[in-house]
C-alpha cells in the first residue's frame, strides 16, 4: 500500500485535499442548522439546480463555477422564499426545484454537447478535475463562509432553535435565514467540481446525523460534525486514489461507515 507522502506528492491530490478539507469544513457546520431546522434535503436540491447550471454553461462555452454560483445563490434565495411560504412546506418547495433544475439540465446536455467528460465529472465528481483556479476560487470562498459563520455564529444558533422567540427579542430572522441558504448555495457549488452535483448533499447531512449521535450540545454537535467531515474527506480521498474509485462516492462511503458506528456507538450507550 502506497504511503501517505507518496499519496499527496501528486499536484493533482495537494489540490483536492486542500479544497476537499475545506469544503467539507463548511458543509458540515452548515449541515447542522439544516439538519435541525428540517432543511437537510436543500443541499440536494441547490446540487440538481447546479446541475442544470453547469449544463447552461457548458452549452454557452462559459466557466461551469463561475456562472452556477450566482444562478444557485438566486435559487437558494426562491427557495427559502418559496419554503416560508403558507401554501408551500419546504420539502416540496425542494421537491420542485430539484426535478425542475434536473430536468431542464438533462434537455439542455441532450440537445447540445452531450454527456461529455466535463459534463461527468461535474455529476460524479473528479479528483482529476480541480485546477488551480478551481482551488484559489474554493480558498477564497471558503474562508469567507467560515468567516461569516464564525461571526454570526450566535445568531444561526438563535435562528436555528427557536424562530419565534428570535423574531420577539428582534432578531432578523429572514436575514439570518437568508445568509444561512447563501453560504450553502457557495459550499454546494464549490463541492461540487470533487464530489459530483449528485452527491454533494452527502457532507451537508452525514455529519451532522453522526455528531447528532454522539452529543447532545450544539456545540459539540458543531465540532463532532466539523472533525467528522474532515476526516472522511480524507479517508475517501485516500480510498479514491488507492482502489481506483470515484472520489465522491468513496467519501460518501467512508461517511455513511462512520454514521453507522455512530448509531451503534448511541444503542450500547442506551442500554
Amino acid at each position: 500500500m502506497m504511503s501517505l507522502s507518496l499519496i499527496f506528492s501528486y499536484p493533482f491530490m495537494q489540490r483536492a485535499l486542500i479544497a476537499g478539507v475545506l469544503v467539507s469544513l463548511c458543509a458540515a457546520l452548515l449541515g447542522v442548522s439544516l439538519v435541525l431546522k428540517r432543511y437537510s434535503m436543500i443541499g440536494d436540491g441547490l446540487s440538481h439546480v447546479s446541475f442544470g447550471a453547469l449544463a447552461i454553461a457548458v452549452a454557452l462555452g462559459v466557466t461551469p463555477l463561475y456562472f452556477s454560483i450566482p444562478v444557485v445563490i438566486l435559487a437558494a434565495f426562491f427557495l427559502l422564499r418559496m419554503a416560508s411560504h403558507p401554501r408551500w412546506n419546504s420539502d416540496a418547495a425542494i421537491a420542485v426545484m430539484s426535478a425542475s433544475a434536473l430536468a431542464i439540465g438533462i434537455i439542455v446536455i441532450s440537445q447540445t454537447t452531450g454527456m461529455t467528460t466535463d459534463v461527468d465529472n461535474y455529476m460524479f465528481g473528479s479528483v482529476l478535475a480541480m485546477t488551480e483556479a478551481d482551488v484559489v476560487l474554493s480558498v477564497a470562498l471558503c474562508i469567507a463562509v467560515l468567516v461569516l459563520f464564525i461571526l454570526f455564529y450566535y445568531k444561526l444558533f438563535a435562528v436555528t432553535f427557536d424562530e419565534n422567540f428570535s423574531r420577539a427579542t428582534g432578531l432578523k430572522v429572514d436575514c439570518y435565514n437568508t445568509l444561512l441558504s447563501i453560504l450553502t448555495a457557495l459550499t454546494i457549488v464549490l463541492g461540487m467540481r470533487m464530489m459530483g452535483a449528485m452527491l454533494i448533499s452527502s457532507l451537508v447531512i452525514f455529519p451532522a446525523l453522526t455528531a447528532m449521535r454522539l452529543f447532545k450540545s450544539f456545540r459539540g454537535v458543531v465540532m463532532c460534525a466539523a472533525v467528522t467531515s474532515v476526516a472522511c474527506f480524507c479517508a475517501g480521498l485516500v480510498a479514491s486514489f488507492t482502489l481506483s474509485t470515484p472520489v465522491g462516492a468513496s467519501v460518501v462511503v467512508a461517511n455513511l461507515s462512520l454514521f453507522l458506528l455512530s448509531c451503534l456507538v448511541s444503542a450500547l450507550r442506551r442500554r
